[in-house]
């Protein structure tokens, strides 16, 4: 039992020294542990905190570099809309600031010659303002004899240059029209300074400058502008062109495109030696050059023969800017020679020119009339109510430029002369206009021209009672300002042999209607 004993405690002695160093080499263990895990811990969080300073600092950085970027950009952007703000204001200021066109812009280039100067040149002093600083040259194909006061009453007189190298193959015309073709060209080069428009008319074109200035304004003298008007014949535009601009009429070239032409269009007429005249060379250039021409219904070639009344009395709604071949129809007013006749519209022509030969309808119910007035021209009664859509299309009094030709002949729309007795109006021309300072308005008398009028069997009041008729109407310069629209007129009194009648802008829901 005693070795037994011995055993059992050498044997506890041993497990006891085996329990105390495996418990020491444990807590070694766990030490190392401990301290192995704290430092990686630790070495793990500076890490991290190294890692998230310098990410953070990389990030405002990069932050600061956007900002700025995005700060810089937004300036740059906040300059560049402030210049072009400035830019945009800038141009809109100078085209209020730039000056209108007025006659001071515009050079004429009037076509002559020699053997119709001493007749034609009364149509020109007509229109001719000396004393506004008109610039024009009248371009005749030789030297003419000059009257006392010609040279203050009327544009500075030239030569044509020699064309004598150009080929010119049409039988039927002259070759003059090579000669007057180049009339743009020939002034453009003379150099004259502050120019925007070159136009170009006949020695027996007398034009409203007025109008003309009117209708120049609508357009953009920097780019290239055709503007002009088609005949009256539709023959006429067959022959020639729809597309082109009757030289006789009147047609307005922008400067621009008068260089552009200057440049190619001795070479140009070279290539069209088979076409009859001027214009029509002029349109062919034109074509080459690919510009169209601007149509304005003011300007009038008057291809007819006859008498213009017709014409006259219902003008379109439009300025009136030109009048044509003076000459081959009947002066515009009764019992006076031509010039005689444009010098009384000159009268009209002064007090209110964006008004005049303006149609106005309307109608007389108590006399059961229908009325028209050509402003500063004439004005017309009928017996009985035509509709504006009659009255508005012009009466046949002119005969066509090709006498064969009917009616049908027209590029317009006209009305037969009334067969009917009591449809005949009663016609009353322009005797006199002044402007009545009290009221500010204009005063114009018509007088009734007398010729044989058929009895007429209808139970109406006869307008022959009438002698006069008074047509006040306030001067209207920016008429032309506004969208097209025709005047309307009121008949005031027509008792006796008298009728007054108010002529103006149409009231809101006014119209002609009976």
């Amino acid at each position: 039992m005693t070795v037994t004993q011995k055993v059992k405690d050498s044997e506890k002695i041993i497990w006891d020294q085996m329990r105390s160093v495996s418990g020491s080499h444990n807590r070694a263990f766990l030490k190392f542990m401990v301290w192995l895990f704290l430092f990686a811990s630790t070495t793990y969080v500076v890490y991290t905190l190294k890692l998230v300073s310098y990410k953070s600092c990389n990030n405002s950085d990069v932050f600061s570099h956007n900002s700025l970027f995005i700060h810089s950009s937004e300036i740059n952007s906040s300059k560049s809309s402030k210049s072009i703000r400035r830019v945009i204001v800038k141009e809109e200021t100078e085209e209020k600031l730039e000056e209108k066109t007025g006659l001071e812009h515009i050079v004429f280039g009037i076509a002559a010659s020699a053997k119709l100067w001493d007749k034609r040149k009364e149509y020109i002093k007509l229109w001719w303002k000396p004393e506004q600083e008109m610039r024009g040259i009248v371009w005749l194909d030789k030297p003419v004899k000059t009257s006392k006061g010609d040279g203050e009453s009327l544009p500075e007189l030239r030569i044509s240059g020699d064309t004598s190298r150009f080929a010119y193959r049409n039988r039927q015309g002259h070759r003059s029209a090579i000669r007057i073709s180049r009339i743009v060209s020939e002034t453009l080069r003379l150099g004259r300074e502050n120019v925007r428009w070159f136009v170009m008319g006949d020695d027996d074109t007398v034009f409203v400058t007025d109008n003309l200035v009117r209708i120049l304004n609508k357009y953009d003298h920097n780019q290239y502008y055709y503007i002009g008007s088609s005949s009256e014949s539709h023959l006429q535009n067959i022959y020639f062109s729809y597309s082109m601009a009757y030289g006789g009429g009147g047609f307005a070239i922008s400067y621009p495109l008068a260089k552009a032409l200057e440049k190619m269009q001795d070479k140009c007429i070279q290539r069209y030696p088979g076409l009859y005249g001027s214009d029509d060379r002029m349109q062919a250039c034109m074509a080459e050059l690919g510009v169209p021409l601007t149509k304005e219904l003011g300007f009038h070639q008057y291809d007819v023969y006859g008498n213009l009344f017709g014409l006259l009395a219902s003008h379109p709604i439009a300025p009136l800017v030109t009048l044509h071949h003076l000459d081959v129809v009947e002066p515009i007013f009764p019992n006076v020679t031509r010039v005689q006749a444009l010098r009384r519209l000159t009268v009209p022509m002064k007090l209110d020119s964006a008004g005049l030969m303006q149609q106005s309808i309307c109608y007389d119910k108590a006399n059961g009339w229908t009325i028209s007035v050509s402003w500063g021209f004439a004005v017309q009664i009928f017996r009985g109510v035509l509709s504006p859509r009659e009255i508005e299309m012009p009466s046949r009094t002119f005969l066509n430029w090709y006498k064969r030709a009917d009616y049908t002949a027209y590029a317009f729309n006209t009305r037969p002369v009334a067969r009917n007795p009591c449809q005949k109006p009663f016609v009353f021309y322009l005797s006199s206009a002044k402007m009545d300072p009290s009221s500010t308005q204009t005063v114009s008398q018509y007088t009734r021209h007398r010729v044989p009028h058929p009895a007429c069997k209808w139970k109406t009041t006869d307008p022959a009672d009438v002698d006069r008729v008074q047509v006040y109407k306030k001067p209207d310069p920016h008429l032309w300002d506004r969208s097209p629209r025709r005047n309307c007129c009121r008949v005031l009194s027509s008792k006796g042999k008298s009728m007054v009648v108010d002529v103006g802008v149409c009231k809101e829901g006014e119209l002609s209607e009976v």
